[in-house]
């Protein structure tokens, strides 16, 4: 049996696209900036072109690395 259970999201998430000067650094710079990278999106060659960052709303300092596959499979703009 899992413990993961599946959730909806209820809020709208702030994202910007990967700058090319992120894209063109290291995830140790980007976390040294304060933006969360995972072990897996390293692996799999992030950052890059397509890759989104996401902020908290309530805490713009908290930030996090998307992989460009899991913002399009999850994400649309609501502009």
């Amino acid at each position: 049996m899992s413990e993961f259970k599946q959730y909806r999201r209820k809020q709208i998430a702030e994202l910007r696209p990967v700058t090319i000067a992120e894209e063109n650094s290291s995830a140790t710079k980007l976390r040294s900036l304060g933006i969360s990278v995972s072990p897996a999106d390293i692996e799999n060659g992030s950052p890059r072109r397509g890759d989104m960052i996401a902020r908290n709303p309530k805490n713009h300092k908290d930030q996090w690395l998307v992989a460009k596959e899991y913002f399009q499979d999850n994400f649309e703009s609501i502009e």
